[in-house]
């Protein structure tokens, strides 16, 4: 595949992350509240999986890690959400393969990872960066669990705040444009969502 196209890829799968804020932001500024729409999670899951194509194109092990953690958190707020059941056994089972099939993939390339021969600061910022835009989803999983309905709490915004910033290092160093670009726009997103959790007076409750 073309470098040309593989942007074309990564900034799709971008793309689709990007719908997921915008939808997630018009809605929460419509009620006037943090909500956490269907949607979100449905661009997220498609988003990741062709992001995931994207990583095993780059050979970039940051990028496969943290796609492959949050993937299936997706999957589980769309089941909170009552709309994984509504999909085909077979689609279910093949969306669910997607992650280990693109690993199997790379390890079967046998061409190694990008960008991992040296433990430069700004690699080790990448993956820290990578692993907490993932990990976020974890505390949204925790949260979301706790309260037996898919939410998007305070933490979460403000874990993807201070992750963003990371990866836009990152993505400095790596020439990655697709992550700068991506980053970049969804600071703004993160913090206007921390901004409505504290206009609206709902940020103690959220982080209890």
């Amino acid at each position: 595949m073309g470098f040309s196209w593989l942007l074309v890829l990564g900034f799709f799968a971008q793309a689709l992350f990007g719908a997921r804020s915008a939808v997630q932001w018009y809605l929460s500024e419509k009620q006037g509240r943090v909500v956490s729409p269907t949607l979100f999670w449905v661009f997220s899951l498609c988003g990741s999986a062709l992001f995931l194509v994207y990583g095993l194109l780059r050979h970039d092990a940051v990028i496969l890690t943290g796609q492959s953690i949050s993937f299936y958190i997706y999957v589980r707020n769309l089941q909170l959400k009552k709309a994984w059941r509504i999909l085909p056994w077979s689609v279910r089972g093949f969306i669910l393969s997607i992650p280990p099939l693109v690993i199997f993939l790379q390890v079967r390339a046998s061409t190694g990872f990008q960008l991992l021969d040296s433990l430069h600061p700004l690699i080790l910022l990448g993956v820290a960066g990578q692993l907490l835009l993932n990990c976020r989803y974890l505390y949204q999983w925790f949260y979301s669990e706790r309260a037996h309905e898919s939410l998007l709490p305070l933490g979460f915004w403000m874990i993807s705040a201070v992750a963003s910033l990371l990866v836009v290092a990152y993505s400095l160093y790596a020439g990655d444009v697709v992550l700068l670009v991506a980053q970049s726009l969804g600071f703004v997103v993160y913090g206007r969502n921390i901004f409505i959790y504290f206009t609206k007076g709902l940020a103690h409750d959220s982080i209890e």
